[in-house]
């Protein structure tokens, strides 16, 4: 699914052709996705003028001078730019004709994705209230990981997947900190040091940057809000790589599961 990568390269994509544009008119096709669009949600929008987009986690906000849109890509989600003489095809579900003569369109072949309105703080939002620190920034690090990890017997891979204790570290992008920082993903959470969660902390970040710089990971069919794929994936360490060499020894990448998710690991460098 689109992690934080994607979803930051998609409001970057966005940016230059929906802040300062207002919302001519919106057509939901499809009101059934993970959570129900609004029954009058194409009313609430109407002739909206867009203040500015902002990514919180993996929602991407739509801040308007009605209110505000929170959009959540979910596994197979993706918003563009189309002219708006474009037909939809089967799965865009979603679109924002903006006074540029521009569309939005979203599309979302399983419809596990949520498109939401509300005239508050959506900061103040149920989905949002209870979420940990963005790891770009200067309140995320590894003296913060290592006081909230204490007595946690959990493994530190499912630790930093936790959106409590910070956002956006999806499985992807932990796999691939917890190599740089050479942890193995099992270890648990509270026998780890303060010195080697700082180098952690340093991994997320790196890994993060880099691949917000390279447009996100291309996996399945994310594409980016200029409609561009990511490339980050080209230069994936361990996932997905198992049975391949380790870039750093030689040995075989291994894998096992991990909070129901599939992790990739090497042995001899992560420890």
């Amino acid at each position: 699914m689109p992690e934080l990568p994607e979803v930051e390269t998609t409001l970057r994509g966005l940016q230059p052709h929906l802040e300062g544009h207002k919302i001519r008119s919106a057509k939901v096709r499809q009101h059934q996705l993970r959570w129900p669009v609004e029954a009058d949600f194409e009313r609430r929008v109407r002739n909206a003028r867009i203040l500015k987009l902002e990514r919180r986690a993996k929602y991407l906000l739509v801040h308007t001078d009605k209110g505000c849109a929170i959009w959540h890509l979910g596994m197979s989600g993706s918003l563009r730019m189309v002219e708006a003489a474009q037909a939809p095809e089967k799965h865009d579900h979603i679109d924002w004709r903006l006074d540029s003569g521009l569309t939005l369109r979203y599309r979302d072949p399983r419809r596990f994705g949520a498109l939401l309105w509300t005239v508050a703080d959506p900061l103040a939002h149920d989905l949002l209230s209870h979420l940990g620190p963005e790891p770009l920034s200067e309140e995320f690090s590894g003296d913060y990981l290592f006081e909230a990890s204490r007595k946690r017997k959990q493994s530190v891979k499912t630790f930093v997947m936790d959106g409590r204790i910070v956002v956006g570290v999806g499985n992807i992008y932990a796999s691939e900190s917890l190599f740089l920082a050479g942890i193995r993903p099992d270890r648990q959470a509270g026998s780890i040091s303060k010195a080697r969660y700082q180098r952690l902390a340093e991994s997320i970040k790196q890994v993060l940057s880099q691949a917000i710089a390279q447009g996100g990971t291309t996996l399945r069919d994310f594409i980016g809000g200029d409609g561009k794929p990511g490339y980050f994936a080209q230069q994936l360490n361990v996932y997905g790589r198992a049975g391949e060499s380790c870039p750093s020894c030689g040995r075989a990448v291994k894998d096992m599961v991990l909070g129901q998710r599939n992790t990739f690991f090497c042995s001899s460098c992560q420890r």
